[in-house]
Order: C-alpha cells, then sequence, then structure tokens
C-alpha cells in the first residue's frame, strides 16, 4: 500500500488544524494565541497546497509552456503572514493588558477553583 503526497498532506494540515483547536478551547490566553497560530499556519498551507506545486513551470505566465505556474496562491499567503503577524502582535497585546488588569492569565478573568 502506497499512501499519496495528497493524503500526506491534507492529513498534515488536519493535524495542524486539531491541534489549533484544541489550544484555542484551552483557558490560558497564552494557548489562545498560539492556538490562533497554528490555525492561520493551517490556512496558509491549505491556500498554498490549492495553487497545486508545479515542477518544472514557468514562473512567468508570458513564456510558452504547457503548465503555467499560477503566483496568486503565492500572494495570497504572503499577504496572510504579514496580517496574521499583526494580529497576533495584538492578541498578545491584548493578552498581556488582560493579565495586568485582572491578574489572571486565564481568559474569561478567573481562576477555575475560585469563586467570587
Amino acid at each position: 500500500m502506497t499512501i499519496s503526497m495528497e493524503f500526506l498532506l491534507a492529513t498534515g494540515i488536519g493535524w495542524v488544524t486539531a491541534c489549533g483547536i484544541y489550544l484555542l478551547l484551552r483557558g490560558r490566553s497564552f494557548t489562545v494565541v498560539l492556538g490562533l497560530g497554528l490555525i492561520g499556519y493551517a490556512v496558509n498551507i491549505f491556500i498554498f497546497a490549492m495553487g497545486r506545486l508545479w515542477r518544472g513551470a514557468a514562473p512567468i505566465l508570458g513564456q510558452a509552456s504547457p503548465q503555467l505556474a499560477d503566483p496568486l496562491p503565492q500572494a495570497l499567503v504572503l499577504t496572510a503572514i504579514v496580517i496574521g503577524f499583526a494580529t497576533t502582535a495584538f492578541v498578545i497585546e491584548l493578552a498581556l493588558r488582560s493579565r495586568h488588569e485582572n491578574g489572571s492569565d486565564h481568559v474569561d478573568g478567573d481562576e477555575p477553583g475560585e469563586r467570587r
């Protein structure tokens, strides 16, 4: 039995997404930031894989070639990386401010097991 590259790529994207969702559902703000980052990476890999990787294809559409490389997924992923970096920096700042104001790094500001 041989495993195809498409199956391996889809499984890898699925595992990264599942780990990101698991971290998002945790109660601490640091794990939420890590989960958002992992989901962003999974989406970037998915978008890049949808552009079909060609071996030996011309990078510019004007040249005569039976297979043409599509630069759109690469541009989308590059833009998503920049936006993801800015969003991560903003969420980290929000988490630090919440930690400073509430005295806890739990997402809702309450430590588990404490009563108010």
